[in-house]
């Protein structure tokens, strides 16, 4: 599949939010059951970029955004903040074909060169597709958590995957790199 990877912008929510609703409507890999409006998704969005994590849009060879992909604080506490949570998006017909490794790929590019040192993937529903793409960038397996969420009449387990970043564990990180006003 050809594929470009951009950052996102305000244009682009009208077709991030259609493509989480279907997400959440139809799917496991977020425990929300009710879709969130435009404006909600709007105020995510500046929240995520607000705090200078990166989001990102997958765009087709016809010009259309088939899925989207962001990095997000994993907690709010002062010593999570070189840890943070991957969420990746696609649209039906984008699932398979390899753009959500492409997502990813980039998505932990850039944020090694933020100079993030872990990354966490909370997989809704214990997904497969999702288990294997993370697994074949060097994720490893932390835990499954049994029957965390009710969904679709049913419960669901919650898989959670880590990959160092950069240096990882290996050095101190810098302390000035992310102010502390970021968190509690």
């Amino acid at each position: 599949m050809s594929l470009t990877l951009r950052d996102a912008t305000l244009a682009d929510l009208p077709v991030i939010t259609e493509i989480y609703r279907e997400s959440v409507l139809h799917g496991v890999a977020t425990y929300e059951i009710n879709p969130p409006s435009e404006k909600e998704m709007r105020a995510r969005f500046e929240t995520i970029i607000g705090s200078g994590y990166p989001y990102m849009v997958a765009v087709d060879a016809g010009g259309t955004i088939i899925g989207y992909a962001y990095a997000s604080g994993f907690r709010t506490r002062t010593a999570y903040r070189f840890l943070v949570e991957d969420s990746i998006y696609l649209a039906p017909e984008a699932r398979g074909k390899g753009a959500g490794k492409a997502l990813l790929v980039e998505l932990v590019r850039r944020c090694t060169e933020l100079g993030f040192r872990q990354m966490v993937a909370v997989i809704g529903g214990a997904h497969p597709a999702s288990i294997a793409v993370h697994r074949s960038l060097g994720f490893e397996l932390q835990g499954t958590m049994k029957a965390t969420g009710f969904k679709h009449g049913r419960w669901l387990d919650t898989t959670i995957m880590q990959l160092a970043l950069g240096e990882g564990q290996a050095t101190d990180p810098p302390e000035d790199v992310y102010p502390d006003t970021l968190y509690q």
